[in-house]
């Protein structure tokens, strides 16, 4: 007996052993291949003969949630306990899994906007939620009569990400106005709010949960450091929520992972005064101008990225075919490895558009531009 029956194998899986198949250049998988900055694996490299390869304290070393606490004061003037308000985790995904876990009861509703991380809906059926998957606007942002409909009395969490996986879309200050008197009219809502593309974002700046003090008291904020360093393969992020929540949420992380990898937390601990997070947003501004630039005489229609590393796409001048369908063709036949967006809907809608991760070295953008404005 499966507990989660209608689960394979994912998108993301199918489509990177497809581009190894066919040797594609894989745009697929929302991971950097560049270096990670020169800096970084110098204090990694001190920190391998250093004493630091023992267990750190449950919620996380206390000098890296102290550099956490100051992360969030300087970027969102918002001040908040590093000993109760924090906790460092073993990458967002887990961060969202142990929150769910945590807070979610038998029974409990949880709204989900479509297109979603794929990550949102086992979790809740694991804890014996019901999801309740609410389609965004065909521009992918969200239409707040629509959400505001879905709540009833069962309702107990909504899933807000911002900036969007996968279309790359920011959220305007009228849309934060629109969840935060939503949410004043349901005081038995939380909001899940996943950020972890917080520092990128381009001509239109993020607006986080944490700005928004009517939020504060309700909100569990999830952030990534591999999504802001370029180091996904450690797997570290941190989630931020009031002391009673982080009180549930803690119980169930002890028992999840303990505690997170220990020479990561030292390093991240002394990169974090040596780094820039403000400068991330031009640093992958430029490598999506260059895409666009390298991709404007495809027959692609390419919509609006104003956040995240990824690109979407309509292919509707090219094929008739579905979206994964013509993924599967672009791979085998054209040698580019692509997502298709109807995965990230419950009711698998297919507008015929797909998704490129920019998040790639030049030379790897240019060979598959060239590639791609041949279709």
């Amino acid at each position: 007996m499966s507990k989660l029956p209608h689960v394979g194998t994912t998108i993301f899986t199918v489509m990177s052993q497809l581009a190894n198949q066919h040797n594609a250049v894989n745009l697929s998988q929302g991971f950097p291949n560049f270096p990670v900055d020169s800096k970084l694996r110098e204090i990694l490299a001190e920190n391998a003969n250093e004493n630091v390869h023992q267990y750190m304290p449950m919620p996380g070393s206390p000098l890296l949630l102290d550099k956490i606490g100051e992360l969030v004061q300087k970027t969102y003037q918002r001040g908040v306990n590093a000993s109760e308000e924090i906790l460092v985790t073993a990458g967002a995904t887990q961060g969202i899994f142990t929150t769910i876990m945590a807070l979610i009861e038998q029974g409990d509703e949880v709204i989900i906007l479509d297109p979603s991380y794929d990550c949102y809906e086992p979790t809740i059926l694991l804890a014996g939620g019901i999801p309740k998957r609410i389609p965004l606007d065909n521009n992918f942002l969200p239409n707040w009569q629509r959400v505001e409909d879905a709540i009833s009395d069962k309702t107990r969490m909504l899933i807000t990400n911002n900036p969007h996986n996968p279309s790359g879309r920011v959220w305007s200050e009228s849309d934060m106005i629109e969840l935060e008197n939503i949410l004043e009219k349901n005081e038995h809502v939380l909001l899940l709010s996943d950020e972890v593309y917080e520092f990128i974002t381009f001509e239109h700046k993020h607006i986080s949960a944490h700005s928004r003090p009517k939020l504060h008291n309700r909100t569990i904020t999830i952030s990534s450091f591999g999504k802001t360093f370029h180091i996904t393969g450690w797997k570290m992020g941190y989630l931020i929520a009031p002391p009673t929540l982080m009180l549930e949420i803690k119980k169930v992380h002890q028992f999840n992972v303990f505690s997170v990898n220990s020479i990561a937390q030292a390093t991240l601990t002394k990169y974090l005064d040596q780094v820039d997070v403000s400068v991330l947003g031009s640093f992958y501004q430029e490598k999506r101008d260059s895409f666009r630039e390298l991709m404007k005489n495809s027959k692609f229609e390419l919509l609006p990225c104003e956040g995240t590393y990824f690109q979407t796409a309509s292919y509707a001048n090219i094929s008739n075919a579905t979206d994964i369908e013509f993924c599967k063709e672009l791979t085998r036949k054209h040698k580019v490895a692509t997502i298709p967006i109807s995965v990230f809907n419950a009711d698998q809608k297919d507008n015929k558009i797909i998704r490129f991760c920019f998040a790639k070295d030049d030379q790897t953008l240019q060979n598959a531009a060239e590639k791609l404005c041949k279709i």
